[in-house]
């Protein structure tokens, strides 16, 4: 992670695009072997922009630009951050190409209980300097809590929470509106926003919950 001196979030983004180009290597979209559109949002003309030509990881880190931790990202002069501030379930893009079946992954699911498996995360003091930081201040936001609900919630939780319903109920519109084939839902509670670490447990969730919906 790379610690942002700008006003626009706390996380710049660019050491996670340049180890993926280390990794996959710098591509054009239109050049990918399968169709591919990454949805951010204009958040000065308030509008979906999709991004389905073009360098593949500027798209990419215009599309993972979340609010307050990642700055902003400057798409030829417009100011793009994640798309799912506008919709969590981009499912309009698909109606352009020819599909023979549209699988829709809705991330804003009902509440459930969900089996954790045991966290691969290194130990705190084996963290990287600036991930100590950054998850100290995320700590930090919850200590406050809300007596009156009878929560031990921070500020992070009440903004955590407050935008997990609002994306909840944009996501049921947009799924109303564009139904696709299948919906896999992953219930919202599954992984919190910031919980990178579990990535591997929420693969075999994701994977699992989908081999489940395809053979139903």
């Amino acid at each position: 992670l790379d610690l942002s001196l700008q006003k626009g979030g706390l996380i710049k983004g660019d050491k996670i695009i340049g180890t993926l180009r280390n990794l996959v290597g710098e591509t054009l979209i239109e050049n990918l072997p399968i169709p591919f559109t990454a949805v951010a949002a204009d958040i000065q003309a308030e509008k979906e922009v999709w991004l389905n030509n073009g360098p593949l990881f500027d798209a990419i880190r215009a599309s993972i630009s979340l609010p307050l931790f990642f700055t902003p990202f400057n798409h030829n002069g417009v100011l793009l951050v994640d798309g799912g501030v506008l919709n969590p379930v981009p499912i309009a893009p698909t109606f352009n190409d020819r599909t023979d079946l549209k699988i829709a992954v809705n991330l804003g699911g009902a509440v459930a209980d969900v089996k954790q498996v045991e966290s691969k995360a290194e130990p705190a003091n084996e963290r990287p300097f600036l991930h100590q930081k950054v998850a100290g201040f995320i700590d930090s936001l919850r200590d406050g809590s809300v007596a009156a609900l009878g929560l031990d919630w921070g500020m992070y939780d009440v903004a955590n929470q407050s935008f997990d319903a609002m994306q909840s109920t944009i996501a049921r519109q947009k799924l109303a509106v564009y139904p696709p084939d299948i919906i896999i839902e992953i219930p919202r509670n599954a992984c919190g926003t910031l919980e990178f670490d579990r990535a591997d447990e929420m693969i075999e969730l994701g994977r699992a919950t989908a081999l489940q919906h395809i053979s139903n």
